[in-house]
């Protein structure tokens, strides 16, 4: 009672309410007014009179005024937050798992050796690359990073290798391949589970002879490259299938990192929403100063199976879409609108707003076929709660 009305016990008991709560002859029945010095709505069920008519009192119930939610219940992820020391070259994180890779890129980087870096799909896999390049002493000569998956084998072995003028048609002139261009730097092997054998075998010798022939020459080229290798797949199930040289695989992971999806740091969501919105509030018309409690609970809900990439990309979404200083729920990609999403995200969430809870109240009645018992299971509320619910908000 005390932390809806702001008054103590013993300022309430013996005393009436009537100056209060604003209980007076004239308030018609079942009227909702709101306490402008109360954190409530007192909702007057009944009026009481007495034998000749007269105004006794009344009763009424005192619910909590969803525009008026303290600030403390709200979820502590909705307001921007400071990246600081969280930080590490480009990685944003908070997650101890991140904070064990964190250390691993740093011991990494003091070395020569090559780093095999594993990961799901947009976890950040060329940022580690680029950090242990940046944090070496070769971090002023040239990074250049390829995805061995985007060309055929044989554009791939011109692009890492070179070719020399006439070693196919087209080949007009020298080219100088990856290898030679990142010479005293590092090169970054995205997808190199994709590598061809052929290619594989090529790899190989230039990380044990640091040398290689161009397509199409005659002398042998030394370089002095460090080589950064990533891939989603498990090198030890490609060998495994005979898709994978089990020699060159032990060459390339001498330092293996594992990056874990973000559904697995979840801690990470919100600091990198925010990151993204600063982002694009510092290069478009469109600023972002909060985002509401709904949209929130839905987003660190979501599984991401995309993982910061497609978190990356929803942010995109909702500049584009949206206007206004709040990020709503209504401005993120339909998948977040669904009423199974949302449904969820209120039955996970107790701070909703009016508007907000009246969303998720329809959403569950869609879901039930307009039932009122399944709807209210979906939610978490007793059938009596959402009965009243449903009649506040006329659905």
């Amino acid at each position: 009672m005390e932390s809806l009305t702001g008054l103590s016990h013993q300022t309430v008991i013996d005393n009436p309410c009537l100056p209060e709560y604003r209980i007076t002859p004239n308030l018609p029945k079942a009227q909702s007014i709101q306490l402008p010095s109360i954190n409530a709505v007192n909702k007057v069920i009944h009026i009481l009179q007495d034998k000749d008519g007269v105004f006794a009192g009344g009763l009424g119930l005192l619910l909590p005024c969803p525009e008026q939610t303290p600030s403390e219940y709200l979820p502590k992820i909705a307001k921007p937050l400071s990246l600081g020391s969280q930080n590490f070259h480009g990685i944003l994180s908070r997650s101890p798992a991140m904070q064990d890779v964190f250390h691993l890129i740093q011991n990494a980087a003091e070395t020569a050796v090559t780093v095999l870096v594993r990961g799901e799909s947009g976890t950040g896999k060329e940022l580690v690359a680029k950090a242990i390049h940046d944090l070496s002493i070769r971090k002023n000569a040239p990074f250049l990073a390829i995805n061995c998956a985007a060309l055929s084998s044989n554009l791939l072995e011109s692009e890492l290798f070179g070719h020399v003028r006439g070693a196919f048609t087209g080949a007009i002139k020298d080219h100088s391949g990856l290898f030679q261009r990142a010479h005293g730097g590092t090169l970054f092997l995205d997808e190199v589970a994709e590598l061809p054998l052929e290619l594989q075998a090529k790899l190989l010798r230039v990380i044990q002879e640091r040398n290689y022939i161009p397509v199409g020459g005659d002398r042998s080229v030394s370089v002095d490259v460090r080589i950064i290798a990533a891939t989603h797949r498990s090198l030890r199930e490609e060998v495994k299938n005979g898709r994978f040289r089990e020699d060159l695989m032990y060459r390339l992971r001498v330092v293996p990192i594992f990056l874990p999806p973000l559904r697995e740091r979840r801690e990470d969501i919100g600091l990198l929403i925010w990151h993204f919105i600063h982002q694009h509030n510092a290069a478009n018309f469109r600023k972002i100063e909060k985002i509401e409690p709904l949209a929130m609970r839905t987003l660190l809900d979501y599984p991401w199976l995309g993982n910061v990439r497609e978190l990356q990309n929803v942010v995109e979404y909702a500049f584009a879409v949206g206007r206004g200083t709040t990020l709503r729920l209504t401005e993120l990609p339909p998948e977040f609108r669904e009423p199974r999403a949302i449904v969820q995200t209120a039955k996970s969430n107790t701070t909703l707003s009016a508007e907000q809870e009246a969303t998720a109240i329809r959403q569950a009645l869609e879901q039930s076929n307009g039932k009122v018992t399944p709807a209210a299971q979906l939610l978490g509320m007793s059938r009596a709660t959402f009965w009243r619910k449903r009649k506040l908000y006329a659905l």
